[in-house]
């Protein structure tokens, strides 16, 4: 029989009479996920999603690595299928893991018995195909403690399946069962993280870049959009709403103390964000704010900057070291972008010498001479709706 996925059910597992719904968004996005690669059958049986080929075009190699970048899967194997006997299952094993266990040094069997009407115990199975496999592979020492390899056998309803160690799943829930929120992504480390942080909590990601041209050029543009991609790759696609910003920062420069340049174009990304947020059913803003790591990001200024919305604003990012965030961003492959030296508005425009504990009065005072409903709405008018996909061609 051909060869097939089971991927494991994380904390779905958990979720009592709500399972359900989040079994069907799961095999939704799996479905969804495998159509590039091929005809596949997806279904769920078990707490498992089983994934598999219905002919010899799909590309089985491609599924697999999307799989893995699923939220709400725990853990992922490739196994072989065969009769639900001790035959089928001996051969089974040796013409789909045989040359492992000629590599390798030691091995066990590992059962799972989820057919109760099969004759013998999980135990009982390992010991019978753990003893055939010895016979088979002398130089293949059996060690139950410490084994080099692992056969893994397991026995459902439909069939038994035989396979060797599995990887590990994205984790998290299926994107689209925690809501909508839109996040604020610019052109560092930060931001792609903060997204990828609330897609594995169930969050669909649509996201709004700030472009100000000519002081930033098209290449930010494009690696802002070229992050967007990278994410999609764990959140699927999504939509990039490009604003131009640039107005904004000129009157701000023209019209505002410069200490406060940053806190009061932070602001207008806040609330200009939202809108564009509540236009588009999204229910919170994320951001990339790490606490104290620059001087528009201590307590006081970020409670300034948030005071001009009214839904909440997660940043996921808050607490953590850099050196964690930067280990994230090497892990879902979006550092190597982040850091090419094309800067984004965030760079215009800077003051010498940032206001880091300002109170919201002295911020409304600084910006009282800008028509602020005049300038949110030009920007609005503005926006750019771009949809990324994975597949898309890489911008850079």
């Amino acid at each position: 029989m051909k060869e097939i996925f089971l991927l494991k059910l994380g904390e779905i597992v958990l979720k009592g009479a709500n399972k359900r719904q989040f079994e069907d968004k799961l095999r939704q996005n799996v479905r969804r996920r495998m159509k590039p690669y091929g005809n596949f059958d997806v279904y769920i049986m078990q707490s498992t999603v089983y994934v598999e080929p219905m002919d010899d075009e799909a590309d089985v190699d491609g599924a697999w690595e999307a799989c893995r970048c699923i939220f709400g899967l725990v853990s992922l194997c490739r196994c072989r299928a065969c009769e639900k006997d001790l035959d089928s299952i001996f051969e089974t094993v040796e013409a789909y893991l045989g040359d492992d266990l000629d590599c390798a040094a030691s091995f066990k069997v590992e059962s799972k018995r989820s057919d109760k009407s099969f004759p013998l115990t999980s135990i009982g199975i390992s010991q019978e195909i753990g003893g055939r496999l010895a016979e088979a592979h002398p130089d293949c020492a059996v060690d139950v403690h410490n084994p080099a390899y692992t056969v893994y056998v397991e026995v459902r309803d439909l069939a038994a399946y035989v396979h060797g160690p599995a990887v590990p799943g994205a984790g998290g829930l299926p994107t689209g069962v925690g809501g909508r929120a839109m996040c604020l992504l610019s052109g560092g480390i930060d931001s792609p993280v903060a997204a990828y942080m609330l897609a594995k909590r169930g969050v669909e990601i649509e996201c709004v870049h700030f472009f100000s041209y000519p002081y930033t050029s098209q290449l930010a543009k494009d690696k802002v959009l070229e992050l967007a991609r990278l994410v999609t790759k764990y959140c699927g696609r999504m939509t990039v709403n490009v604003v131009s910003f640039t107005q904004i920062q000129e009157a701000i420069r023209d019209n505002c103390p410069e200490e406060y340049f940053t806190l009061i174009m932070r602001r207008f990304m806040m609330e200009i964000s939202q809108r564009i947020a509540k236009d588009d059913g999204c229910g919170a803003l994320i951001t990339g704010e790490n606490l104290g790591q620059v001087a528009s990001q201590t307590m006081q200024a970020m409670a300034v900057t948030g005071a001009v919305v009214d839904i909440p604003i997660f940043m996921p990012l808050v607490g953590m070291d850099k050196e964690e965030i930067i280990t994230i961003a090497r892990k879902i492959g979006t550092l190597e972008t982040s850091i090419l030296p094309y800067e984004d508005c965030c760079t215009v425009f800077t003051p010498k010498h940032p206001k880091t504990k300002p109170t919201l009065g002295q911020v409304q005072h600084a910006e009282k001479g800008l028509d602020r409903e005049a300038l949110i709405q030009e920007a609005l008018a503005s926006v750019e709706k771009i949809t990324v996909k994975y597949d898309d061609a890489p911008l850079l």
